[in-house]
């Protein structure tokens, strides 16, 4: 098993594999639970029930149902630990870990019908709003649009399995990277900022890669774009403004199938950068991307803006 496992500097993660293993398993159950709710309780005409950052950065009601089940299922499994979603106020931890979760990654998607959207779930040691102090130990990440989830337990690899086999305890295929290990023939997925002057800008930067790799994703959800990651199916990754929930179970992935995701000069992933792939990647797109994404003066502790 190739591992790249994910830390961070001054955290310590006293946790051994079976209670990072017993910490997927919930995180497993958890987002197929709300995979399940968000499939098959979507309204024929899902409308939008209010907006964050833009008016093209949208919540609806299935949002707000998801995170509330996740919140009710990971207390009931395991009281005492903290919980960081999209939607609510954060509820801190008494035990170490926090439980980080995205309802729906790929709201947009989810609003269209298209089916690339994702409940993520990762169980972290840390502090999740703070940039650079946690790092993830266990996650769970659902497509149930694709009849997919990607688990991952710290030290225990990456695997694959159908929403069905993920909860009959099934232990899937292991995942790894891929192998490209030229900039040039890799497929590379990104996404954008809702905001239009940071789209103006991600366009630019891409409009100087692409001719530098052999074609671009851009499939609408973090979540889904860092498990292909970790899954072989892309190549590298890179996008700016994503936040924890975002993240936090993909990092996992990726670095359990061999793989490895960095920030800014090549730090700890945040809002100002999340890069991704294997290792030779990472480094050879990190240095086409950061000088144009990242100047001297952006604010690398921005996770709690």
């Amino acid at each position: 098993m190739q591992t790249n496992q994910p830390g961070t500097p001054g955290i310590d993660i006293d946790i051994d594999i079976e209670s990072a293993r017993e910490l997927e398993t919930i995180a497993v159950a958890a987002a197929v639970a709300a995979g399940r709710l968000i499939h098959d309780e979507r309204p024929a005409q899902l409308t939008t029930a209010s907006t964050k950052t833009s008016d093209t950065d949208v919540v609806t009601i299935m949002d707000t149902r998801a995170e509330a089940l996740l919140g009710d299922f990971l207390r009931a499994a395991r009281p005492g630990d903290g919980f960081y979603g999209e939607e609510g106020a954060p509820v801190a931890s008494a035990t170490g870990i926090t439980w980080v979760v995205d309802p729906v990654d790929g709201t947009v998607n989810y609003l269209y019908g298209v089916p690339m959207y994702a409940v993520s779930v990762a169980a972290v040691v840390g502090e999740p709003d703070r940039s650079g102090e946690w790092t993830p130990v266990a996650g769970a990440v659902c497509a149930p649009g694709l009849d997919t989830v990607w688990s991952a337990a710290r030290g225990g690899g990456a695997r694959r399995r159908t929403m069905q086999a993920g909860l009959s305890g099934s232990p899937g295929e292991t995942v790894h990277v891929g192998r490209c290990a030229d900039l040039a023939m890799a497929l590379v997925g990104t996404g954008f900022a809702y905001l239009a002057e940071e789209r103006a800008r991600q366009g630019r930067v891409l409009a100087s890669l692409l001719p530098s790799i052999r074609d671009i994703r851009r499939l609408g959800s973090a979540a889904i774009d860092l498990c292909l990651i970790a899954d072989g199916r892309l190549d590298a990754y890179f996008e700016a403004g994503l936040r924890p929930w975002d993240v936090a179970a993909g990092w996992l992935m990726i670095a359990e199938a061999g793989g490895r995701v960095v920030g800014p000069r090549g730090a700890g992933p945040d809002r100002t950068l999340t890069l991704a792939g294997n290792l030779t990647l990472v480094s050879d797109l990190l240095k086409r991307v950061d000088p144009d994404l990242v100047s001297d003066d952006t604010p690398r502790n921005s996770d709690t803006e």
